[in-house]
């Protein structure tokens, strides 16, 4: 079973008994931590994955992530500095890299991809804490309350992972603290974003002390450094969950000085960060664009490279020059992104959530714009990639029919495997391409899989 047959399987049950989506999201709406982001806009039924295709996934994700973090060593010497300028960082963020560098890069992944005909093709590799998604598995065990896809589930022997769980085993693990220890948890975030999600970051906070980690929410202006402890209030934090981003520091002049004390701090042993800055370096599309690269292929091993070409468009940082191309032919940059303006998209190396992302094909991508954006980021920060064309998955409606959405996967990996998967969507009738919860459109679901050995 793959998760083609298992999706026209599911979609043929639902249609013949005439189900409608609210019929089959089941208590998502009740939920208060979902509903203080996703504000109700979830799908009437999961993703799935046969056993074969979750574990090439497994796989092919496991061996990228193996490539990214071997570049600084691979390209560089070891020089941790250079890398992050050649992927795109500022100097004061490349500063705050190096004060907070972990003895390892931490495991919490989280891969956006597209499935096209050929499969899954990524659109960009998130590392680190300061990501979404981890409540999936709330999705997926209300779905799972409907009759009709409890009984799929055992017939097919379909089965979930518990993200948020597996999240709180990778602190543990990789700040070293025991399963019982209970440390002080801060999910921190930056003063300008934490007024939108604060009501989010408790009720998660919430559920990470009911699994183990004594937590709560705040943001990075209200923590405070004295006596050789971070404290919020009169409470002595052990771990600084990071929400906040690299990209905040370029958020205005101040804002070097407002993360400076935390980052002395972690730098001194006095609190462990979750994850260490460094996770964002990797995390940069200027990365994909080398590993990407054809001159760098004699630099990876067999099983890296088939991953690679399996599942990583061709990428290029914007430079002006000569680039090669997928069929082995050379060919000047500038002249190639604007005589192929359908065919590519220009990206920012470092910004998240769509931002700053321009789509060639999109009808109100004008020449005029394409040049100007294209020749703007010649030498700058940017990436062009080769477009990806989604395959469609149809969904149940508000009146019973199926209709087609374009889905993003976003798969986690932690601690070396398959941590479960969040999946965003846009109907293809809303013409939304960059699908962003933050920007009020995208809906959610989660993934079944079929259990190993099954």
């Amino acid at each position: 079973m793959n998760r083609t047959t298992l999706t026209a399987l599911y979609l043929d049950e639902i249609k013949r008994s005439g189900l409608q989506v609210g019929d089959l999201v089941g208590r998502q709406a009740d939920s208060v931590l979902l509903n203080s982001l996703y504000q109700g806009r979830f799908l009437g039924r999961p993703l799935f994955l046969g056993q074969a295709e979750r574990d090439q996934l497994e796989t092919d994700l496991r061996n990228l992530r193996s490539a990214l973090v071997s570049l600084p060593g691979r390209l560089y010497g070891g020089d941790l500095a250079e890398f992050a300028r050649a992927a795109g960082m500022s100097e004061v963020q490349v500063s705050a890299i190096l004060r907070t560098q972990g003895t390892a890069v931490t495991s919490l992944a989280r891969p956006d991809l597209y499935v096209d005909e050929n499969g899954f093709r990524l659109l960009e590799f998130n590392m680190g804490s300061a990501i979404g998604g981890m409540d999936n598995a709330d999705m997926i065990v209300s779905l799972l309350e409907h009759p009709q896809l409890a009984e799929f589930a055992r017939e097919h022997q379909l089965e979930y992972v518990d993200t948020m769980r597996e999240e709180v085993r990778t602190i543990l693990t990789e700040t070293g603290f025991e399963p019982d220890s209970a440390p002080v948890m801060v999910m921190t975030d930056w003063p300008s974003s934490y007024s939108f999600l604060e009501p989010y970051l408790r009720e998660y906070a919430v559920r990470l002390s009911q699994l183990g980690l004594d937590s709560s929410a705040a943001h990075i202006g209200q923590l405070e450094v004295r006596d050789g402890r971070v404290w919020l209030g009169q409470r002595p934090v052990d771990i600084i969950y990071r929400v906040f981003m690299l990209e905040d520091l370029l958020e205005s002049p101040e804002a070097p000085a407002l993360m400076d004390p935390i980052l002395d701090a972690v730098a001194s042993g006095a609190v462990k960060l979750f994850t260490p800055l460094d996770a964002e370096m990797f995390a940069s599309k200027g990365a994909l664009a080398m590993l990407s690269d054809e001159k760098n292929r004699s630099l990876f091993d067999e099983q890296e490279l088939a991953s690679l070409d399996r599942i990583l468009p061709w990428t290029r940082m914007v430079r002006p020059g000569p680039v090669t191309l997928e069929d082995g032919k050379q060919a000047d940059l500038l002249h190639y992104a604007l005589s192929h303006q359908d065919d590519l998209a220009l990206k920012p190396t470092l910004l998240h959530g769509g931002n700053g992302v321009l789509l060639g094909w999109r009808t109100d991508t004008s020449p005029q714009l394409w040049e100007e954006r294209i020749r703007a980021g010649l030498d700058g920060p940017y990436v062009i990639q080769r477009r990806i064309r989604p395959v469609p998955e149809l969904f149940p409606g508000d009146d019973g029919d199926l209709t087609p959405w374009i889905v993003a996967w976003s798969a986690f990996t932690m601690l070396g495997r398959y941590g479960g998967v969040f999946a965003r969507a846009a109907s293809v009738e809303s013409n939304v391409e960059v699908i962003n919860v933050m920007g009020g459109k995208a809906h959610v679901t989660s993934c079944l899989h079929v259990r190993s050995g099954a």
